[in-house]
């Protein structure tokens, strides 16, 4: 089938280290979507605040977001244990998370074939997504993930450490006020902690399959 002519936006949600961001490179690398991490936008706000520490953090990350081309963040750092927790701050603070909205969804304006994944993409920023994942993974999975990962740059961290960081993260998204981590009602689930990645492709696949011939037929 020739993806060229044929639109679909997919939503991905779950928690930290469930997969969702590797889950949503792979669709979009097979379905040739444009991709959009929100964590990863969340995680450059950190690292801005962190760095510039500017006295009013809602008019200068507007205007940061205003400008920022999303594909230079690859060559930033920051999957650090102290962005990590700085994120999950910000992330409850309602006029950050509408500038990180209003980024998020104009990126889905401009892209027609996308997949945007994080916390509240089915529930808030793509509520008519064609197709919504939701990610789930046993912890001890999702924290040894995550421990690979972060070892790569900081060869002191603890697994326990990054375990702990991971259930306290899931526990402020969940509970948090303003767009908490919820499952929409139109979700599938995937539980990443049962499936390798080609599994996970292949489940994944399935449904965008369906989907796309439902709209544009066989």
């Amino acid at each position: 089938m020739s993806y060229k002519s044929k639109f679909i936006q997919i939503s991905c949600d779950g928690g930290a280290a469930t997969g969702k961001s590797t889950a949503a490179k792979m669709i979009s690398k097979k379905y040739r979507l444009k991709f959009l991490s929100s964590g990863l936008l969340y995680r450059y706000a950190s690292y801005l605040i962190l760095k510039e520490k500017p006295k009013n953090k809602v008019n200068y990350l507007k205007r940061k977001f205003k400008k920022l081309n999303y594909k230079r963040l690859d060559n930033i750092n920051l999957h650090t244990a102290e962005i990590s927790e700085h994120s999950s701050i910000i992330a409850k603070i309602k006029n950050i998370r509408d500038i990180l909205k209003k980024f998020q969804v104009n990126f889905s304006k401009k892209h027609k074939n996308c997949c945007i994944e994080g916390r509240d993409i089915s529930t808030k920023i793509l509520p008519n997504s064609d197709l919504k994942f939701y990610f789930i993974c046993n912890l001890n999975v999702a924290a040894s993930r995550r421990f690979k990962d972060f070892k790569k740059k900081d060869h002191n961290i603890k697994l326990k450490d990054v375990k702990k960081a991971l259930r306290l993260r899931n526990i402020l998204d969940t509970k948090r006020k303003n767009s908490p981590l919820l499952k929409h009602r139109d979700s599938i689930e995937i539980d990443t902690g049962k499936l390798n990645k080609q599994a996970m492709l292949a489940k994944m696949s399935k449904y965008v399959e369906r989907v796309l011939e439902k709209k544009y037929g066989k």
